[in-house]
């Protein structure tokens, strides 16, 4: 899966277009699906990265919050993209924003009370009037779709009293947060803007007429739920369950549940497991391993994640558009350790591997940080060569690595894999005696050519710090080019300007 944007792209509503000139290259380096970032009109308009929601209709199509088009372009250039990452075989998943609501048309008063912020099941105030900006009318869209109003009703509370300036987090009166959500802070439903009701019944009839109009409209082929920890458990097995039915596609859904807790991610899949869960665990692993100056024990690297507690419901990832810096989850794997961190991803046989655009292009914020050079090299070995059963060395807790022997449906198939936060190391990898007597060589580090033994075994090495990944000779000859020009050939092929 690529994550298909980062945080900081230009607002220059172009990047549907670039996405849709660059679907057979992403087709060609591995590419199966694509998360698209969210696609309607957000409170700041074509400023908006899309997670501040105003109107889940409009995707680029109405005068509204100062412009037609969204960050990245129009509903005309959305759809089209989506039909070229189709028509490329590429699986089109929608982000979808359901919590909350921001930039209303109107403002009501609301009876309500304030709440700890760091216990939003303690009042910290006696019943009051505020006033509230909760009511939407999308005037620029004018019942176009839908002619659902949004009012207080519909929320549980908000973070704002335009009366008086304040901002806290108020609960409407006849309001209670829903049970069913993580209780950090109490109760985590609250997380932003106007809190979205969803076991309100006109609300959750709401929601569901519009994703069938969605995902119907857009030939959605699945979604990425965003903030399911902060929404009502039950809310997204239902909603899923209409959608599926609806649509009559399997929908394929990953949640992005925020805990580094394994435990917790696999009580909310529960025994009915309706989607799958990014692991946090895995990225906070990973994060830690690039900062512990070598300190981390690599042998626990997997321990405690989810891509070994339920690898079959399990999305794993590296980085995204929350983790970047100056993100509100800011946990950036360091440069030195994203490529090791990839191949803990790609070339291992659990998990759906999921690629950060960002990673791949680098990303435009500050120092404006660079692509991971090794990354597109191991999105083709992950495409081409890493099959067959895997054979894990993670014992020490300095350098661990794991082998594919390979298959006979991919032709010069199997892999090698070794990784150090230290000093250079070596460990002695069986790939399978089906290899015996033949030649292996680094495409990914520097070390030197490996001979198989008659038992299956080599003796791989890596630099310090470094990764090391190894292919048969015969794979490296059909890549007709060193690993190095397959890098440069790569990036040219995926160039992300508009024009490519």
């Amino acid at each position: 899966m690529l994550q298909g944007f980062s945080w900081h792209l230009p607002a220059d509503g172009k990047h549907w277009e670039r996405l849709r000139k660059n679907a057979k290259a992403f087709a060609a380096v591995g590419i199966t699906s694509i998360w698209l970032p969210p696609a309607y009109k957000g409170q700041a308009g074509k400023d908006d990265v899309g997670y501040g929601v105003y109107d889940t209709y409009d995707l680029g199509e109405f005068d509204q919050k100062g412009s037609v088009p969204t960050k990245y372009g129009t509903k005309k250039e959305y759809l089209a993209a989506i039909r070229a990452l189709k028509k490329a075989g590429i699986q089109v998943l929608a982000d979808i924003v359901l919590n909350h609501r921001m930039g209303a048309d109107e403002s009501e008063q609301v009876q309500a009370v304030e709440v700890d912020p760091a216990n939003r099941n303690e009042d910290s105030s006696e019943e009051q009037t505020i006033t509230a900006w909760t009511r939407f009318t999308f005037p620029g869209r004018n019942g176009t779709y839908s002619d659902f109003v949004w009012d207080h009703s519909c929320f549980h509370g908000c973070d704002y009293d335009v009366a008086t300036g304040r901002n806290a987090i108020f609960r409407f009166a006849d309001k209670r947060w829903d049970p069913n959500v993580t209780r950090e802070r109490g109760n985590y439903d609250y997380l932003m803007g106007d809190d979205v009701d969803v076991t309100y019944q006109p609300v959750f009839d709401e929601l569901v007429r519009w994703g069938q109009w969605y995902t119907s409209a857009c030939n959605i082929d699945g979604y990425r739920l965003d903030a399911v920890k902060h929404i009502e458990r039950n809310f997204y097995r239902d909603w899923l369950a209409r959608m599926r039915e609806d649509s009559g596609k399997e929908l394929f859904t990953v949640g992005e549940y925020w805990s580094s807790d394994v435990e917790e991610l696999t009580a909310y899949l529960g025994e009915d497991k309706p989607m799958s869960l990014f692991d946090v665990p895995l990225h906070y692993k990973l994060y830690q391993a690039s900062c512990s100056n070598g300190d981390m024990d690599l042998s626990t690297l997997f321990e405690n994640t989810l891509v070994i507690a339920d690898p079959t419901h399990t999305v794993t990832f590296v980085e995204n558009h929350d983790t970047q810096p100056g993100q509100a989850l800011q946990s950036f794997v360091e440069p030195w350790f994203k490529p090791s961190a990839y191949a803990c991803i790609l070339l291992r046989e659990a998990g759906y591997p999921c690629v950060f655009y960002g990673d791949l292009y680098g990303m435009p914020n500050g120092g404006n940080i660079p692509a991971v050079a090794e990354l597109p090299l191991l999105m083709e070995i992950r495409r081409r060569f890493a099959y067959g059963e895997q054979r894990d060395f993670l014992s020490s807790p300095d350098v661990i690595g794991w082998t594919r022997a390979g298959d006979a449906e991919h032709d010069a198939s199997g892999v090698a894999a070794i990784l150090t936060d230290r000093s250079e190391s070596q460990l002695t990898m069986e790939v399978g005696n089906e290899h015996a007597g033949e030649t292996w060589r680094c495409v990914i580090g520097e070390e030197d050519d490996v001979s198989i033994a008659d038992d299956g075994t080599a003796v791989f090495k890596v630099s310090a710090g470094k990764l090391s990944v190894y292919l048969p000779e015969t794979a490296i000859k059909t890549l007709n080019c060193d690993s190095r020009a397959l890098h440069r050939a790569q990036a040219r092929a995926i160039d992300p300007s508009p024009a490519a």
